[in-house]
């Protein structure tokens, strides 16, 4: 049964009567809208690079024509279609990413290697100090005995399982007139498209081109940096053949502290105080990151209310790259009350003769109605309110569009 013969025409947008110079003409818009390199699909670039590789060879195009696709890959007039690296094909039709080329310049240079990304975590205190961190990787470098070539040699040969390519495309036959095309990396050549024979295999690599190695990488905490701040070490990734290695990133993941708590370049920190200190006075330290004592008191006749804010200027952590330039420090007050049973019948007469007097409410007792004050978990009530909420949401859509009513028949 004849396969699909019309497939690479139309990823060209080409007739089927189309003459050699149209089918350049449109080869060159759509390789250069899809080039990898220009930010285009590498698949949609190859399958375009396939399709042209086929109806600009006259042999190849009448056989496609006749016989379609399923022709060509079972290899009718020799050599299978479609099959070329579809680079070499751009670059030997329009020189490439090269001089005089589509995009200028000279031929494509070495595509460049994947970035490795390692989060580091780092505590509140280095951030606030810096630090230095050694850290111990393994990373592919190119084999030393052979150059990265691979060889004994230094030759290698084009792999007869994908024709250089690097994938295998196997067509599957799932029903009448359908077939179904499935790429996979070439198991012949580890998608490098090149083989070496087992006698000319380099000793230290085994043909594999790298080895590994373990490297010792300074990574310097600078001060002041933050969470998710990026430190780059170009090009120390994997090394590969015609590749330029990728960076090495580490990402700094900031660890909670025990005391601080850091806004950018502000810390916050939490102080309790006692009734008898936010009333009459306090005086306490704070332990800073970088182990100083910083004494911390109120002044005569200030009283502390809970949830009040006082701030300690240049205190708070250094900016990144300017060390000397520090944010601020929040003090956050809370005050603990005495508990029931802390205070007798003498201490509260007491107090009721230095703080000022109870106000006067006048309420006619005959008609209020006396009720109880309960204790209530707040965090509690707000779940009960939100599960009140959902239900309250699904019941709304059970009554909207779609959904179903009871209805009363009048009579």
């Amino acid at each position: 049964m004849q396969s699909d013969n019309t497939k690479y025409y139309t990823l060209l947008g080409v007739e089927r009567s189309a003459n050699a110079d149209e089918l350049k003409k449109a080869y060159r818009k759509a390789a250069i809208k899809n080039h990898p390199d220009k930010g285009g699909d590498p698949e949609k670039f190859k399958e375009i690079s396939a399709a042209y590789e086929v109806l600009s060879d006259p042999e190849k195009r009448q056989i496609y024509d006749e016989y379609g696709e399923d022709a060509l890959k079972e290899g009718m007039g020799g050599g299978g279609g479609g099959g070329g690296n579809p680079f070499d094909i751009f670059e030997g039709l329009f020189g490439g990413m090269g001089g005089g080329g589509p995009f200028g310049g000279g031929r494509r240079g070495p595509r460049k290697g994947e970035d490795v990304v390692h989060p580091i975590k780092v505590g509140l205190a280095d951030l606030y100090n810096g630090i230095t961190k050694k850290l111990t990787l393994t990373k592919n470098v190119l084999c030393s005995k052979c150059d990265g070539k691979g060889s004994k040699s230094g030759a290698s040969g084009r792999c007869a399982g994908c024709q250089g390519s690097g994938v295998k495309v196997q067509l599957r036959q799932i029903g009448p007139g359908m077939v179904q095309q499935m790429q996979s990396v070439c198991p012949e050549c580890r998608g490098a498209g090149q083989t070496i024979s087992e006698r000319d295999k380099c000793p230290q690599c085994r043909g594999n081109k790298v080895v590994e190695e373990k490297k010792v990488l300074e990574v310097h905490i600078e001060k002041g940096m933050t969470h998710n701040q990026k430190i780059v070490f170009e090009g120390e990734a994997d090394e590969a053949p015609d590749t330029v290695p990728g960076d090495i990133v580490f990402v700094i993941q900031q660890k909670e502290h025990d005391t601080f708590k850091r806004k950018g370049a502000d810390l916050y920190y939490e102080k309790e105080l006692t009734l008898t200190e936010a009333l009459c006075g306090f005086k306490f330290s704070i332990k800073h990151l970088d182990g100083r004592e910083l004494l911390v008191q109120s002044t005569e006749g200030e009283i502390i209310t809970p949830g009040m804010f006082k701030v300690i200027y240049d205190e708070g952590m250094p900016q990144h790259g300017r060390p000397f330039d520090k944010g601020r420090l929040f003090v956050h007050f809370s005050v603990k009350f005495p508990q029931p049973g802390d205070l007798g019948d003498d201490d509260i007469v007491a107090l009721e003769k230095v703080l000022p007097p109870r106000p006067q409410v006048e309420i006619d007792m005959e008609a209020a109605e006396p009720c109880t004050l309960s204790e209530v978990d707040m965090e509690q009530e707000a779940r009960r309110q939100q599960s009140e909420r959902r239900q309250a949401q699904m019941d709304d859509d059970d009554d909207g569009p779609g959904g179903q009513r009871v209805q009363c028949a009048q009579q």
